[in-house]
C-alpha cells in the first residue's frame, strides 16, 4: 500500500451541535509517517487521533492542532470555508501529536494553562528535534490557572485544568451541551501512561472529574465510529480508573503484569464504554513496564 500523504485521509464528523470532529488513523496497516519508530504514528495515527472546532457562526474555538501543519491547514481551511473570520486556539496538554499545527494559528490566540506553557518551553530542543521535528514550534500566547471561563459566539466553556495523564491537562466543558472534550485525559481502549510516577494523583482528579455534571464525552483517542455517533458515556471514566488500579496492582502481581491487554482488560471492556482494539498491546505493554520500573519513585 503507498503512504498516504500527510492530511489526505482526514476524516470531518460532527458528533453533536456546534462541534467539528478532525479525525485520522485507525486505518489497518497503514502508516503515514514512516516505518520507523516515531511519535505521529505510533502515539497518534495507528491509534486513531480526532481534535476539535466549537463553532457559532464566524466565531470558532480549535481544541488542539493536530499533528502536523497539513491537519492543522485542513481544519483551518474548513473553517474559513464556513463563515468563520475569529478562531482561538487552546492547547489540551503539552504532548507532540496535540500541539504540531500550532504554526497555522500563530495569528490566533493560543490559550494553555501555565504548566502547559511552562513544559513546552521546557521541552522545545526536542520537540523541534523530534521525529519528525515540530519546527518552528509555536508557544502559546494567552495563559490561565485552574479554570477559565469564555465563550464561543453564544456558547459558554469551561476549561478545567486536571491532572490525569500529564500533570498540565485542560479539559473543555460545554455546559448547556452536556459534552466534555476529554483531550488525553480519557483514552479507548485504555490510557496511555505518560508520567507513571503520578498515576495516585491521577486517581484523584478522576474521581473529581466523575463528579461534574455532562453526560457525553469526546477523547482525543477513540474509535471513530463512537465519536461520529456523539461520543462516549460516563462508563468511560470507571474505565479508566479501573484500568489504572490494575496497573499499579501489577507492582505486587507479577501474573498481572505478564496478561496481554485483551485478558487484562476483558472486565473493563464488557462493562463500559471502552473496546479492545489490538495496537493498544503495545500502548499496555509499555504502560505495564513503565508502571513497575517507576515502583517506590
Amino acid at each position: 500500500m503507498t503512504k498516504p500523504s500527510l492530511g489526505s485521509t482526514m476524516r470531518l464528523v460532527r458528533p453533536a451541535p456546534n462541534v467539528l470532529g478532525f479525525y485520522d488513523g485507525r486505518i489497518d496497516g497503514v502508516r503515514i509517517w514512516s516505518e520507523e519508530p516515531n511519535w505521529l504514528d505510533d502515539g497518534a495515527y495507528t491509534l486513531g487521533i480526532c481534535t476539535y472546532a466549537i463553532v457559532d457562526g464566524s466565531h470558532a474555538l480549535v481544541y488542539d492542532t493536530h499533528i502536523s501543519l497539513p491537519h492543522a491547514r485542513y481544519i483551518r481551511r474548513t473553517l474559513e470555508e464556513m463563515g468563520v473570520t475569529s478562531i482561538r486556539v487552546v492547547l489540551s496538554h503539552w504532548h507532540d501529536d496535540h500541539i504540531a499545527g500550532n504554526e497555522v494559528f500563530k495569528d490566533c490566540e493560543i490559550i494553555a494553562n501555565r504548566l502547559t506553557a511552562a513544559a513546552l518551553e521546557r521541552g522545545r530542543v526536542d520537540i523541534e528535534g523530534g521525529n519528525p521535528p515540530i519546527k518552528p514550534l509555536v508557544l502559546p500566547n494567552s495563559m490561565f490557572e485552574n479554570s477559565l471561563s469564555l465563550t464561543v459566539g453564544s456558547i459558554p466553556i469551561e476549561l478545567r485544568q486536571v491532572e490525569i495523564h500529564s500533570r498540565d491537562g485542560t479539559v473543555l466543558l460545554m455546559p448547556d451541551a452536556g459534552l466534555l472534550l476529554a483531550g488525553d485525559t480519557l483514552e479507548d481502549s485504555v490510557t496511555y501512561v505518560s508520567e507513571p510516577a503520578r498515576l495516585n494523583e491521577h486517581l484523584v482528579d478522576l474521581e473529581r472529574m466523575a463528579g461534574w455534571r455532562f453526560d457525553r464525552i469526546l477523547p482525543n483517542h477513540g474509535s471513530l465510529e463512537a465519536i461520529e455517533a456523539g461520543g462516549y458515556d460516563r462508563s468511560f471514566i470507571a474505565a479508566t480508573e479501573t484500568y489504572v488500579r490494575k496497573l499499579l496492582a501489577c507492582r505486587q502481581d507479577p501474573d498481572l503484569a505478564k496478561q496481554d491487554l485483551r485478558t487484562f482488560g476483558a472486565d473493563i471492556f464488557a462493562t463500559t464504554a471502552t473496546e479492545y482494539f489490538e495496537p493498544y498491546e503495545a500502548v499496555h505493554r509499555q504502560n505495564v513496564e513503565a508502571v513497575i520500573a517507576a515502583n517506590g519513585q
